[in-house]
Order: structure tokens, then sequence, then C-alpha cells
């Protein structure tokens, strides 16, 4: 299709757009999901907080008010790539400060526009249909509730269906985050086993939860793992199910389970999301299960505890409800999950099978482990640990004089990368610790080249690869193991690029890569910071201009940036 062709193909679209407007304030209320009673972080008092649906080329403006007392809070709309909004990304520290008590921030952005200005000229993007969420990028804050699904439509998808369902996979947690996060963080912990373990699996924010189906339909089913440390691996039983979609890109469609056998179960990890197709039965005389299980490797075998213990319970079970007088059958129950057959998402092939993205300009090998830094346990890359600055790193970027945005000194120890516009980067991740690990990119959908089993050490240099890779924008690493992803520089501002489990976020698990800075902090095509973001800061307080320390006159001098973990700002 010729450019001419898509940008008339672009405008037909954007005639027919719309702007979603929504009110939320974000409030503590009470929850007892698994029927253990505790405050949770919800919307207009409410939780679960509400799934947000949108149609390709929607703009969506999100006016947000913190009505919490005593937090401040932020909200990343995870996998959307905000191509020219960088601004509106929502990751505290990296594109914006967090919204204190009694304040009102306003996101505004594109629902995968089609085509955008860069550099004086129609650039024309990729679509992003598909399933996607939204959730705090503050503190570790989400898994105390803030969060939800998002759903993008596709108005001409590439397969039928006749209705969409929406399932979450999840861990939860007894005690709130804060008091989490300042047991992992202290001196008496321990990065290499001390995560906490969940307390319970809940599917759909509940447990035993009842999911109504027609028979004779084919449902599209959004699957999301929005959990804080666990993955999970699922089974419809008595449903073959067919993978049409992952992390918002439509995918060969791919039959991964015939329904009949409870192997191979379908993995996801804590920002992960498939699509999936299933066809319900015309027989409407009983009921089946939704059956779904924690990740014992990462809770205790990678730990060392063999077998894990019989008092806890990592399953849990939902239902597909064809008749409410019949009965819930038993659901499959798998106590160890140490030999099973899982699918392997690196055999997904995208649809529009684009080719493997050659050659490399820029190959950066991450190895990622563990470290005991001030008598406190962090993650570190490259023996790096994020510390978080004085300044948002977009800030700096836009703020700092010259050819100095370019330069990762101005930007402290956040373990910044700078890439020029279009390039082809190519990450290799060594993961050397003995857990498994989600990395999550925000910005980009990268292609997935390798990723190998468990204790397999680290890369040994190319092996064979699929010409036309899976995409995707979450990957997880097994534990000491590897994996190679590949993506292009195309989209110019400050991305995150960080381990999904919220408690390795907040111990520096986490790097900044300043993508273009040469296009994006030209005076033609500059990041527009608005008002209400620089209010922010001031609410906060947090500086908006200068280098990691806050320095506006020289850049160069970082006299008195945080660098320690001690004084390191909780992103």
């Amino acid at each position: 299709m010729n450019k001419i062709v898509i940008i008339v193909a672009a405008l037909l679209q954007l005639a027919f757009c719309k702007t979603v407007y929504y009110d939320w304030n974000v409030t503590y209320t009470h929850a007892a999901p698994d029927g253990f009673l505790r405050r949770v972080i919800g919307i207009n008092n409410q939780w679960p907080c509400p799934q947000l649906d949108v149609d390709l080329g929607d703009e969506v403006v999100v006016n947000l008010y913190n009505a919490l007392p005593d937090q401040a809070v932020s909200l990343h709309w995870h996998g959307i790539h905000q191509n020219g909004t960088n601004e509106m990304d929502g990751a505290v520290g990296f594109v914006q400060c967090p919204v204190a008590p009694g304040h009102m921030f306003t996101y505004r952005w594109k629902v995968s526009l089609l085509c955008l200005q860069y550099v004086h000229n129609l650039t024309c993007q990729a679509d992003q249909p598909g399933t996607y969420w939204y959730h705090s990028h503050d503190a570790g804050q989400y898994p105390d509730g803030l969060w939800g699904p998002l759903i993008v439509h596709d108005p001409n998808p590439p397969f039928t269906f006749d209705e969409e369902i929406t399932i979450t996979f999840t861990d939860w947690f007894h005690q709130e985050m804060p008091q989490l996060m300042t047991a992992y963080q202290s001196h008496a912990d321990e990065a290499e086993d001390g995560s906490p373990n969940p307390d319970v699996a809940l599917i759909n924010t509940g447990v035993n939860v009842s999911i109504p189906v027609r028979p004779g339909k084919t449902y599209f089913v959004h699957i999301i793992c929005p959990s804080n440390y666990v993955g999970h691996a699922w089974l419809f039983d008595g449903h073959p199910q067919t993978t049409v979609e992952v992390d918002g890109v439509y995918v060969v469609p791919q039959l991964v389970n015939n329904g009949d056998d409870q192997f191979p179960l379908t993995r996801i990890a804590p920002g992960q999301r498939q699509g999936v197709l299933i066809q319900t039965k015309n027989d409407t005389s009983r009921n089946y299960a939704i059956f779904d299980t924690m990740d014992v490797n990462m809770m205790f075998i990678n730990k060392g505890i063999i077998p894990p213990p019989s008092d806890y319970n990592p399953n849990a079970t939902a239902w597909l409800i064809y008749n409410d007088t019949a009965p819930l059958p038993d659901p499959p129950v798998f106590y160890s999950l140490g030999n099973a057959d899982f699918y392997d998402d690196v055999n997904y092939v995208p649809l529009d099978k684009e080719p493997l993205l050659e050659p490399v300009d820029r190959q950066i090998i991450l190895n990622m482990n563990s470290a005991n830094i001030s008598g406190i346990s962090r993650f570190v890359m490259n023996n790096l640990t994020y510390i978080g600055a004085d300044v948002p790193s977009l800030y700096t970027a836009l703020s700092v004089p010259g050819d100095l945005s370019s330069d990762p000194t101005v930007y402290g120890d956040t373990d910044s990368f700078i890439f020029k516009h279009n390039e082809i980067v190519e990450l290799v991740l060594n993961n050397l610790n003995t857990n498994l690990h989600p990395f999550h990119l925000h910005g980009h959908q990268f292609q997935l080249l390798q990723r190998t089993l468990p204790k397999t050490g680290t890369w040994p240099g190319y092996t064979n690869s699929s010409q036309t890779p899976v995409k995707r924008d979450t990957v997880m690493l097994e534990d000491e193991a590897y994996a190679v992803i590949r993506f292009r520089a195309d989209n110019p501002g400050v991305w995150a690029f960080h381990c999904h489990i919220e408690t390795h976020v907040v111990s520096g698990f986490s790097a900044t890569f300043i993508e273009a800075p040469e296009v994006f902090t030209s005076s033609g095509d500059r990041i527009r910071i608005p008002q209400n973001h620089i209010d922010a800061c001031k609410a906060y307080p947090m500086a908006f201009r200068g280098n990691a320390a806050g320095n506006v006159w020289n850049p160069l001098n970082l006299t008195n940036e945080p660098d320690s973990v001690l004084d390191s700002p909780k992103e």
C-alpha cells in the first residue's frame, strides 16, 4: 500500500473517530475478593476499576483527581505506544512527576493514530487494536488495586467472532504495598529470595467467579495478567483455544490446546496479554471450569523449596456458565508445574509477517542480577541499579541546552541509554538471577528472537531464530537463561525498560531509553509539556527543569543528585 493510500485510509478512519472523556477520582475503598477484607485503591469509590473500551482512532481524555490523602498517583497506559504523546505515558520519574494528594492531572492521547507528524514529515504508524491495560506507575502501587483493562476494538478484525469477554489472572496480597515495600527494601531483606509471595490467585478479581456464555458462539477472550509478582498458566476445560493476538499484535491463528487434554497450558507473565478464540458448545446441560495456577517455580522451586509447601494453594477456578441450574464440575488441579508442558510463545508468528529487523545498528548486552547495595537488596543491570532522579528524565532532555540531551551524564543514575532515530537496536538479556523476570518496554513492540529454557546460561552468540519473529512488549526471562530482542528506535521520547514485578521495580530493576533526542528536543518537533504537568511537579514538590540534580545552569554538574539507594525517590 503506497503512502497516499495509507493517508487516505487514515483520514477516512479519523472521520469516524470520537473523543471519549472520563472523570476519575482515585479513592480508597474496601473489598474482600477472597473473603479477607482490606483497603484497596479504586476509582470513583468503586473497585475493581472500570474497563476502558475504545475504538481505533479515538482520542482519550482522562481527568484524574487524586483523592487519596496520603499517596501520590499516576496512570500508565500499558502497551500503548504514545506516538507523539510521550508525555502522557504516565511513568513517574521518566515522563512526569507524581500527582500529589488533592490535585488534578489530565491525560490526553489518541488510540492507534495511523499518521503522525515528525520532523516536518507525515509518518504512518501501525495500528494498535487488541488487549491492553492501565495501571499506576508510581511507588509499586498498582497491586493495591489501581489498574483496569483497556480494550482497543478493531472495526475490521482479521477473524470473526460473536462476542467479547475479558478475563484477568492476578495475584493478591492481604498486606498493602507500602508496608510490603518498606520491608522489602529494608536492611534485613535479601533480593534473591525476599519477594513476598501472594496470599491467593484471583480470576477477574475474585474467586469462583461465574462467566455466563451462550451456546454455539465464538468468543474473543481478552486475557490480561496484572500480577504484582507471579506468572500464571491457564486452561479452558473442554474448549479448544486458538491464540490470535499477543500484547496487541495479531498473530497467525494458532491452536494451542484442543480442549480435551490438560496440556499444554498457556503461560502469561505479569504485564502480558493474549487474545484467544473459544467456541462454545451447543449442549447447555453442563458447565465448564477455567483453571488457573500461579507459577510455583517463581515462588518456591527457584528458591530451593522443593516440594512447595503442601498448605499453599496456587490454584484458582472460574466457570463458564451454560446453565445456572447445572452443578459446577471439579476443576483440574496441578500442584507442581516443574515439568509441565507449556505452549512456547516464541513460536507465534505475527500476522503481518514482518521480517527480522536487520542489520543491527546498536547491540547492548545487559547482564541482570541481584546485589547488596548499602546493605539493601537491589537489582542491577550491568552492575548498575536505577536510582530515581530529582527531575523526570523527559524534562531533563527538554531543558538542558544544545546537544547535552544526548549525553547520558545529565540523567544521573537512571541507567540511561541514548538511541539515534530509526536505528535498529538489539538487546541481549542475560538473566544471571535464580528467578524469572518479565521485562516490559514502553513505547514499542519488539521482536523476540530467542528465549531459552531455565539454567541454560548466558547468550553464546547467534543461533537459529525465526525470520518472522513474534512481536510483543513484555518477555518473561527464565531463571539463569537469556533472551534476545530487537526493535526500531522510531518513537522519539523517553521510555522505561523494566522488570514488571513491582517489588523489583522499586528495588532498581529499570533502565531509561532516551530515543532520538535530536528529534523531540528540536524546535519544530519539540515535545510540549502541558501546564498541568508543571503544576503537578510544583505540588508534589519535584523539580521540572535541569539535569538529574535539578541544576539548570551547569547540566554536567550533578552535585547533590540522588546517588544512593537511601536517598532515591520511590518511583
